[in-house]
Order: structure tokens, then sequence, then C-alpha cells
């Protein structure tokens, strides 16, 4: 049964999510990396063909967690799934199965999609891993994260 507190997110919530995009980054210790703006993401959301979705927590009318994604695809498999790019809940609220419930809806998103599957990445000192494995993700310890950004990006495509 889906949750109540959970929905897809609205043009109104951007603002909200902007803000827990930025509690994300502090919480990771990386404030100065998130440059998100409100219109950037309103675009990546609502634009004539989005690349981005999301849904948002909701309580008491305000809005408290976050989950942004976007469709991948796997060779292998054949199909597309769900990859999560960020998860958050306002540190007041956790604890309170919100973080859950985003999941759970992000996962029958998949089911309905017949997408198989939901990954994401985890940094390895968050505390949450304990409540990821006891959902029952896996960690893939044989996999590395490669990223380029920045000048290495510039100078690979203008050698």
């Amino acid at each position: 049964m889906p949750d109540n507190r959970i929905r897809r997110i609205q043009e109104s919530d951007v603002d909200a999510v902007v803000r827990l995009c930025h509690e994300l980054a502090d919480y990771e210790k990386a404030p100065q990396d998130c440059h998100l703006t409100p219109a950037q993401l309103h675009q990546a959301l609502f634009a004539d063909a989005p690349a981005l979705f999301g849904h948002v927590a909701e309580l008491d009318g305000e809005v408290v967690g976050c989950a942004l994604w976007f469709l991948n695809f796997s060779t292998w498999r054949g199909v597309h799934g769900i990859y999560l790019e960020d998860l958050y809940v306002s540190e007041s609220h956790r604890g309170s199965g919100l973080g859950k419930a985003l999941l759970a809806a992000l996962a029958e998103e998949c089911v309905a999609r017949g997408l198989e599957r939901l990954e994401w990445s985890v940094l390895d000192w968050n505390p949450a891993t304990e409540f990821y494995k006891a959902l029952g993700a896996t960690p893939m310890d044989e996999w590395t994260v490669y990223r380029l950004a920045d000048a290495p990006l510039q100078a690979l495509a203008h050698p």
C-alpha cells in the first residue's frame, strides 16, 4: 500500500528540494560543491522531455525529504533501471520511516514500469549503509565509481 506521505514532486516543491539538496551537501561535508539553483532543478524536472524525476516526503504540508532519480540502462539485462541520485530526509525527521517510504515508492516505480534495478551510491562512512543492507540492498564492493568533471573533463573533451 502506498505511503500517503510520499508523492511525485510538483513545481511548487522545487525550492524546498533545492534546500534539501544543499542540506545533503552539508551532511556529506561538501557544501562548497553544491551549486544547484531552483531554476536548474525546475528545468531538469519539468522540461518538455525531462531526464530527471523525483518524489518528495511531506509532513504537515512541509517537504522534509526527497528522492531524485533518472533512468539508466543495463546492457546485460537489456532493460532500464532507476539510478537514485539523491535520497535525503531532514535530520529532524530521520527514523520516521520516510527514507524507507521514499525507497519503496521507487521500488513500486520499478515494478510498475518493468524496470529491473534500483541502484545508488553511498559514501562509505554514511551510517545509512546498515539501513540499506537491512532492506536487502547489496553493496557492489568490487566496483569503483569514477568521475570526470571540471578541468579534467574539459581537457579530455578538448585535447
